[in-house]
């Protein structure tokens, strides 16, 4: 059977409980058409880029689908007339991933203390050459 992910995006006014409704009406979709949602992700109220139907927030929302093609034309075609579904985009993979999506991982802490204490000793010795100029 194909391996999809599929993300979509609920309107910002839609509470935590009305999108956890949305995805398991959706998960029933794809299960009575032979298939299975091997993962789903919630990945909260996100700000947009731009404004998508007078909408700057949106609740994201990631499943991995194990499902026949018209299992999964059958869920677009149900979000396609749901008006509470801003977006939403299916891809097919090669293999569905099983660890935590890149927007779940936490970011490395540690990475940005260097950073920052590289840019405080590249801005000393700029302040030096300053410095002896003036005199």
């Amino acid at each position: 059977m194909p391996l999809y992910e599929h993300i979509f995006m609920a309107r910002q006014d839609v509470t935590p409980q009305q999108v956890d409704a949305m995805v398991e009406q959706y998960k029933g979709v794809i299960e009575t058409n032979g298939g299975k949602v091997e993962k789903t992700e919630n990945w909260g109220l996100k700000s947009l880029a731009y404004r998508i139907k007078k909408n700057r927030k949106a609740h994201f929302t990631l499943f991995n689908l194990e499902a026949p093609a018209a299992a999964v034309a059958e869920m677009e075609r149900q979000m396609r007339i749901n008006e509470d579904i801003l977006r939403f985009m299916t891809v097919r993979v090669e293999e569905l991933e099983t660890d935590p999506s890149v927007m779940m991982q936490k970011r490395d802490r540690d990475d940005r203390k260097d950073r920052r204490r590289r840019d405080d000793d590249d801005s000393s010795s700029d302040n030096d050459t300053n410095f002896n100029e003036e005199a």
